[in-house]
Parts: structure tokens; sequence; C-alpha cells
């Protein structure tokens, strides 16, 4: 009797130590967006560990956001961030949204905003809980609903767009549909063990203003169902219709070859649009909805594209040609990052690149910014 009243003791802790864990969440279902953006900057600005002495713009990039168009909107988009990014990832598409006459917000998903370690308990189903509350609230406001995303976002877009009707349209940034590793499905045993895969760096924080730059394992464990999600819809289904695609040739985060094998046989409307920096692979020659261009400008000192420089203009205050948050950390040694950091000219690159006598930060905007605007309009305008 003892042994049974132990366990039903120890099962009772358990499920306590859960709720209590699952309560330190950015709070959910609000019935208006007002409410939910209201509730979600208090709990952000009680929670985070704030980077800066600049607490109001730190808040503006981690907590939802609303742009209005002129007038009375006739359409919305719901943008979704990435995995260990924030709602602030769209500041530079989102105007421009606004132009086409799109009523814009934007979400934040649960472990993000305030420090990595809220993400340590985190599970995809409490991302799309986000993501459905907000859609079904925008569903009511508008009489044309799209969804955008960033990678891990834009997996969380699709995933919604494919199983409602009611989604007109998707715009896509880096979509984390196949990673570029074979072995993102080991990410959720892996985290029962293991809290973190990396080990914290002896440079750089684990977070800035904008970003987490270390995210927990289970972060990428959720990352690893959405993605899972996403490749059994496009292997099942097709999407009739319009959808804009950005990718990199060199995307150290992405299998983007696989993503872009797989673009003309499950997106098919005519005016749906795939833009890919790089060399196309050869088996791509005859998409006639590929749009192109190069992402090796030796002239701006930018050997390749990365899988976040298509989100920001090369005016971007923080993330532009002359940003003040350069990102010295890019997988090179940390004697290259800490000359980076020290001034020293650098190239840019996607995480990983080495090269002989080179410092390569991240690139973080994207050259090709207003060119990327122009399609992304066409694909609006003709859907």
């Amino acid at each position: 009797m003892r042994r049974v009243f132990t366990r039903l003791l120890l099962v009772s802790s358990l499920i306590l130590i859960g709720c209590q864990q699952r309560h330190d969440q950015v709070p959910t279902g609000q019935t208006s967006f007002a409410d939910y953006q209201q509730q979600t900057r208090e709990w952000v600005s009680g929670h985070r560990a704030f980077q800066t002495l600049d607490k109001p713009t730190e808040l503006m990039w981690n907590t939802p956001q609303e742009w209005r168009p002129v007038g009375t909107p006739r359409k919305g988009i719901l943008l979704i961030h990435g995995l260990g990014d924030s709602p602030g990832s769209f500041i530079d598409i989102a105007p421009r949204l606004v132009r086409q006459g799109f009523l814009v917000r934007t979400v934040l998903l649960p472990g993000h905003g305030t420090r990595p370690s809220d993400m340590l308990n985190v599970s995809v189903d409490d991302w799309r809980r986000v993501v459905r509350e907000q859609a079904q609230i925008f569903s009511r406001e508008v009489p044309e609903l799209w969804l955008g995303g960033f990678s891990t976002g834009a997996n969380l877009a699709l995933e919604y767009a494919m199983q409602h009707p009611q989604v007109d349209g998707m715009l896509l940034f880096s979509p984390a549909f196949k990673s570029s590793t074979d072995y993102d499905f080991l990410a959720p045993a892996a985290s029962l063990f293991r809290d973190w895969l990396r080990p914290p760096s002896q440079v750089f924080p684990q977070q800035i203003a904008t970003r987490y730059l270390r995210v927990p394992t289970n972060g990428f464990a959720q990352f690893y169902y959405t993605s899972a999600t996403a490749q059994n819809l496009i292997a099942r289904e097709q999407w009739d219709k319009p959808v804009l695609m950005v990718l990199t040739e060199h995307d150290s985060v992405l299998n983007t070859a696989w993503i872009l094998n797989h673009f003309d046989t499950t997106f098919i409307h005519p005016a749906s649009r795939i833009i890919w920096y790089g060399t196309p692979p050869v088996q791509a020659a005859g998409l006639s909805r590929l749009r192109v261009r190069a992402d090796n400008l030796p002239e701006e000192r930018i050997s390749q594209f990365s899988h976040m420089s298509v989100l920001f203009a090369p005016d971007n205050p923080l993330y532009g040609r002359k940003g003040t948050l350069p990102l010295c950390s890019n997988g090179q040694s940390e004697a290259a990052a800490q000359r980076c950091l020290q001034g020293e000219e650098v190239w840019y690159s996607d995480w990983g690149l080495v090269e002989e006598n080179k410092i390569h930060a991240r690139l973080t905007w994207n050259p090709w910014f207003d060119w990327q605007t122009g399609i992304m309009n066409e694909v609006i305008e003709q859907g």
C-alpha cells in the first residue's frame, strides 16, 4: 500500500510540475488581437532578460505587432517567425505588404521573446494553438486571409493553410520543410537526455536584443515535428492558391534543392513563384515560375546568401549594410569572431563558411530586397 501511495504522490507531483510549467508561458485564449497583443507585451515585459537599456525597442521586436493600411482593409496576412527568432523578423516586409492593402499582424511563438531556457518545455502544439487562434480571429475581420512565415514559421503557416480552405495565399521565406541534416529525427530523443546541444559560447551571449543565439534541444525537437508534418502534407496534397517561396542555394539550415524539386507538383497555382538566390540545380532549368538572382556579390563582400538574409532590406538600421548589430557568431573560430567584433574587414555568408584570409559574418540583409518585393507584389496582385 505504501508503494502505491508513493507512486501516486510521484505522479501527482509530476502533473503539478507540468501544470506549473505549462502555465508559465505567454498567455493564450484571447478573443481579439488587441487583447492578445496587450497581454503578450505585459507578459514578455515581466519575464524577458533584456539585453539593452532600450526596453521599448526590445519589446517592439519581441512581441506581436500590427500594421494597418489606409482605409478599410480587404485582406490580411498573419506572419509567423522562425525558431529562436522574433516577430521583428518582418519589420521590413510588413510595410511593403501594407502598401499592397494588407492589414499585417505578427505572432509570438511560446518559448520566444523572453530567454532561451523558456523553450525547454514548449511543444509544437503550443505554437499551433497561437497560429490557430489568431488566424481564426483574423479570418472574421477580413474577407481575404493570407499566411506568411519564416523558416519554422513557414512550416506552421503551410500546415494551417493546407488544412483550412479559407486561407487565400501564402508568403514563405526560407521555409524549413526539409532540414539540411538527415539526423533531425533524432532531436526529440536527444531532448530527453540533453537540454542543450552546444555549450555556451565564451564570446557571445545566449541572446541579443532581436533573437536567441542559442536554442535548447527541445526547440529543435519541436521544429522537427513541424518539418515532418510539412513533408507529409507536400507528399499527399496540392496547394491550388498563390504562394511565394524564397530560397537560397547555400542555406546551411535547409535542403533547399528538395524544396525546389517539389514546387511544381505541389504548388500549382499559375501565379505562384519561387525565388532562388544562387545557381539552381540542373533539374530546375525548366521551371517557368522560377526567378533567380546571384548570391555571390564580391563587390559587396558577399560570398553567399544566408538563411535569414532574405528578410531584411539593405537600409535596415540593425541588420542592413550599415547595421549596428552584426552577427559575428557565424560558425568560425572564436578568434575570427573576435576580429569581426573588433571591426576588421569582414565578408558575409551563411553559417559555417570558412575561406582562407577572410572573416565571415552572417549576411543579414538582402541586396535584392526591392526586386524580391516586386515579385512578391506580382504574386499578390495576380492571385
